[in-house]
Order: structure tokens, then C-alpha cells, then sequence
């Protein structure tokens, strides 16, 4: 906790002083016109990776950066979606995965998971897109495959149909390199490079 609380002192002595402004309008709403599905591991840092400031994207992390199919029972992504589509009403949902990603490690190798049921389970979300990959698949060919298989999870439900037909949602796929720093982009075929 020491260097937690190290940040939030050095947060607020040195970053709320000169964003007071900032964060007095933000206390009481937000407008993020992009919605980021990202993995939990702790070296993905969205806000990091686009250079935004707080209230600019709404935020789902997850292992595996994972979008439930519309009919999964216990689905907490769902209603982030819902109210980031809904009720914000933002323009852009990119599903971003991430090189040597241990969730998708985890999908191609299952039986590595038996003392962990919980991410066993969850991730039965991401084995659907490894079944076309054939024998061996590389993490990078799995990472990818599983950022297009989750937009497909997106496209199940109502709303988001209804957004992509109406409003012109716009749902994207993008993987991370974590060593590099680049950002390869999809919008359901081959991933290309944002170039800097």
C-alpha cells in the first residue's frame, strides 16, 4: 500500500492543483464518446496507450478483454456496454488485446487451468475463436482471433445492432505490443499498424 499511497499524495500535491477545473466538471458527469474493452493485465493501460485524460473513454477490464455473448448467464460486461451504448451513447467500441496475453495463453493450453475454475470457466468465452485456428496456433494468431471473435460476441446483442445500424456505431478491434508499444488495428479483417 506504501506506494499506492504514495501516488494519491503525490496525485493530489502535484496533478489536482493545476486540473481542478478538470475534475469539478467531471464530478458530476461524462461524455466519453468511446468505449474500451481491455484486458486486466496490469501492463495494459488504455488511458496510457491513447494519451486521454479522465471522463475521454469509459472503461471494461477483464482477463482476456472479454465480451460474453448476449445469452450468458451472469453477464457483469453486459450492463457496462448497455450503459456505455445506451445511456452515453458513445461512437466507437474497440475490443483491445494484447501481446503474450495469459488469457489466451490460458484458452490454448486448458488443462493448465484445473486449480483455477473461476478463469477456466470465463474463459470458455475465448475458446470459439480458437476452433478455426487449426493445431498450434501462436498467441499472437490467438490474440488476434480472439479480439475479432469478441466483437462478434458484441454484434449478439439488440442494442448493439440497433447502434451499428442506426447511429453508425462503430465497433473496432485493436491488439497492443506490449515490448513495442505499437497498436495494430481491425475492423473485422487483417490488423494493420497505426502508425505514429
Amino acid at each position: 500500500m506504501g506506494r499506492l499511497t504514495e501516488g494519491i499524495q503525490k496525485f493530489q500535491a502535484e496533478v489536482v492543483p493545476g486540473r481542478r477545473e478538470q475534475l469539478a466538471a467531471l464530478a458530476s458527469s461524462q461524455d466519453p464518446k468511446v468505449l474500451i474493452v481491455a484486458c486486466a493485465d496490469s501492463r495494459v493501460d488504455p488511458s496510457l496507450i491513447t494519451q486521454t485524460d479522465p471522463g475521454d473513454i469509459f472503461v471494461i477490464r477483464n482477463a482476456g478483454n472479454v465480451v460474453p455473448p448476449a445469452d450468458a448467464a451472469n453477464n457483469g460486461s453486459a450492463a457496462s456496454i448497455e450503459f456505455a451504448v445506451k445511456a452515453l451513447n458513445v461512437e466507437e467500441i474497440i475490443v483491445c488485446g494484447h501481446s503474450d496475453c495469459g488469457a489466451v495463453k490460458g484458452a490454448l493450453a486448458p488443462e493448465g487451468l484445473t486449480s483455477l475454475p473461476h478463469v477456466a470457466a470465463w474463459l470458455e468465452h475465448v475458446t470459439p475463436a480458437l476452433s478455426g485456428l487449426g493445431e498450434g496456433p501462436s498467441v499472437d494468431a490467438a490474440v488476434e482471433a480472439n479480439v475479432l471473435q469478441q466483437i462478434e460476441h458484441l454484434r449478439s446483442f439488440d442494442f448493439i445492432r440497433d447502434a451499428v445500424e442506426n447511429r453508425g456505431l462503430v465497433l473496432s478491434g485493436w491488439v497492443y505490443d506490449v515490448g513495442t508499444g505499437a497498436v495494430r488495428v481491425s475492423d473485422g479483417g487483417d490488423f494493420t499498424p497505426i502508425s505514429a
